[in-house]
């Protein structure tokens, strides 16, 4: 989950997954990069599949004070649950020697990542959605650990007319949104309405937009997007709510199923400032960037938790009193920012921390594993795609020339902005990146190399297919033929981003920079941490050199990655400046057909003639796992979908429990 770059239109990963570590950030959910650790040993975030899009991007909560002991907590910790239910949103901190974590009546988390947004209209990154897929909730959702099959959530059935392009939900009776206001099919008729009319590239309404419209584009980018086509897409029959596609989507009730699609209070929505869901004012929300809106800072849904508070370190929140549904176990729940991976720890090990970012299977298994209070559970599945992106046009801004591409030119003190549009400098990055090294010092031998930026358990992977491989070699060779020679004659300088805290991100990048430049004293590559919404910012925005993307699936299909990764007009190849006519016809013609032989075959031309191109630097697949402390109950392979943003329980917060 990571949002893309569309029709004209940059966005930036979002992808969703699995357990620890994953770039982009955070998931879907797919995204610019998503890179939410997901426990699968890469440390990004991911957009969700978004993505991931933000292949799926991260978490966060409060800064580490000293690095030892101390860290902040808000009030709601050590109040009663009394007092914490008439608390407002307005919360003080304190600073403790200890958090209350070991009370189960609060659940801590410690991540390194910032938290983008809590507007479900432009969630497209793992690290808002583990907040977000609380305190909203969906039409459908995930049953147990699939991926496939669905089951209704505030829809209670739901009925398929017209070949598949009609869709009537009957909605559930009796359930309130925190505002207290009743959920009716209004508010479901608004979510998706304005979900079609912002579709901002950040978001993940790209696809939604194409199952309802026909198109990815907004109404800026696609004149043919009107309001009349918005109010017959999808309309309120009495207290039902009606879809009409304007073609047989086979995806379109997973695509429901999407954090971002969680339905909206829309009186709330409406009081607070938000679009007033008219024809009159339509046309000015279009594009309307969410990141920051009224409903980002005031959430009112109908999940089992509500927003306490939330500040650039911390979000808390509370049980809902009126959820409808079975009451949470955990009363209280704490996202904290802690940058220091080594802060972390130390407060995951005392046990003032139930899950944590913990930068990897190395560190899970030399530092935690084993350990008194400590429970590992491994061996699960890893949905996410990773790769590093290389960026063929960087988009430079006026001021920062010199933080961007240096000197501009292949002098040795920099790069021109199109440094990578020649394909002999992709493919020498390509193979200096060592994976096996990669996969025994981060991964802790529990990696596969991949030939694809999809991953091996979804159909369209041809395991037949040779992975890229490490050969300082070729990489020299491919040096000294590009840019007709000058690359390896004058050499250049880069700079490369990971995310702050991302400790296999780091790794990643710093092998790239010591195998590089020991191919040729001319060759510089400087490592810059990050935080994870300056790299979605810049990374949608077309101005980073090179930066990892990651997506976890915003639904269960390969086109989810195949089309954000590879498309021209998907989430990140337009980001990057990636166009390859041929790859956009196959990729056309996969979508176009439900023949799953003749798909099968497009998706293995198209990762041969990726390959070929050196499009990305393809990152390992992990294996998932999560690391928690012993106290918590309901982290299971029974119940772990890795389509949930929470990627280090894979599941949501109400279905954990405390002791």
């Amino acid at each position: 989950m990571f949002a893309a770059q569309r029709q004209g239109r940059v966005a930036a990963v979002r992808p969703v997954g699995v357990a620890s570590s994953v770039v982009g950030g955070g998931s879907p959910r797919s995204p610019n990069s998503v890179f939410q650790e997901r426990r699968h040993d890469q440390n990004f975030p991911s957009p969700r599949c978004r993505g991931a899009r933000h292949a799926r991007p991260e978490p966060f909560g409060l800064p580490d004070q000293d690095k030892t002991e101390k860290t902040t907590t808000t009030t709601e910790q050590s109040q009663s649950t009394d007092a914490q239910n008439n608390q407002s949103s307005s919360s003080t901190e304190t600073t403790t020697t200890s958090t209350t974590t070991n009370n189960p009546d609060t659940l801590v988390v410690q991540e390194s990542a910032d938290i983008p947004t809590l507007d479900p209209g432009t969630t497209y990154d793992t690290a808002s959605g583990q907040v977000v897929e609380n305190l909203y909730e969906t039409l459908l959702g995930y049953q147990g650990n699939s991926i496939r099959d669905l089951q209704p959530i505030l829809a209670t059935k739901w009925e398929e007319e017209d070949g598949g392009k009609r869709y009537r939900f009957t909605l559930r009776d009796g359930v309130k949104f925190h505002s207290g206001n009743p959920f009716e099919c209004k508010d479901a008729e608004y979510t998706f309405r304005r979900n079609l009319v912002t579709n901002t590239s950040d978001s993940g309404n790209w696809f939604l937009s194409e199952s309802l419209l026909g198109t990815a584009s907004n109404a800026n980018d696609d004149k043919g997007v009107t309001w009349q086509k918005i109010v017959d897409a999808v309309k309120c029959d009495g207290q039902t709510l009606v879809f009409n596609l304007p073609k047989t989507d086979p995806a379109f009730l997973s695509k429901l199923a999407y954090t971002g699609q969680g339905i909206v209070d829309s009186e709330h929505a409406k009081k607070i400032g938000e679009w007033d869901g008219t024809e009159a004012t339509w046309k000015a929300a279009v594009g309307k960037d969410l990141t920051g809106s009224p409903l980002a800072q005031d959430p009112s849904g109908t999940g089992a938790y509500k927003l306490l508070k939330k500040d650039a370190t911390s979000v808390a929140a509370v049980a809902f009193d009126d959820y409808w549904g079975d009451k949470p176990s955990i009363k209280n729940v704490i996202i904290q920012k802690v940058p220091e991976p080594a802060a972390r720890i130390q407060a995951f090990l005392k046990g003032d921390a139930d899950f944590i970012e913990a930068g990897g299977r190395e560190i899970v298994e030399t530092q935690l594993k084993g350990k008194p209070g400590v429970a590992v559970l491994d061996d699960l599945p890893d949905t996410t795609a990773t790769g590093l992106s290389m960026n063929e046009n960087i988009k430079v801004k006026a001021g920062q020339e010199q933080q961007q591409i240096g000197s501009g030119k292949l002098d040795g003190n920099g790069i021109p902005a199109n440094f990578f549009s020649d394909v002999d400098v992709r493919r020498g990055f390509v193979a200096a990146f060592n994976t096996p090294e990669y996969i025994k010092q981060v991964q802790r031998g529990k990696g596969t190399e991949r030939n694809f930026l999809l991953p091996d358990s979804f159909p369209g992977y041809d395991a037949s297919i040779p992975a890229p491989k490490f050969d300082l070699d070729a990489a020299k060779g491919y040096f000294q033929k590009a840019w007709n020679g000058q690359v390896w004659d004058k050499g250049f300088n880069l700079n490369v981003s990971y995310r702050s805290g991302s400790r296999g991100m780091q790794t990643a990048m710093e092998m790239l920079k010591k195998n590089i430049e020991g191919l040729n004293p001319k060759f510089k590559v400087n490592v810059v941490a990050k935080e994870w919404s300056e790299i979605i910012k810049a990374s949608g925005e077309g101005t980073e050199a090179m930066v990892v993307t990651s997506w976890a699936p915003d639904y269960a299909d390969p086109d989810n990655f195949v089309n954000t990764f590879y498309s021209s007009t998907g989430y990140y190849a337009p980001r990057i400046n990636a166009k390859d006519a041929q790859i956009d016809s196959w990729i056309k013609e996969a979508r176009s057909t439900t023949d799953t032989a003749k798909r099968n075959d497009l998706y293995k031309k198209i990762a041969e003639r990726a390959q070929e191109q050196a499009l990305y630097i393809l990152m390992p697949g992990g294996v998932g796992y999560a690391v928690y402390r012993d106290s918590i109950g309901g982290v299971t392979a029974e119940n772990y979908n890795p389509m949930y943003g929470f990627s280090q329980a894979g599941t949501l917060w109400k279905n954990l429990t405390k002791s």
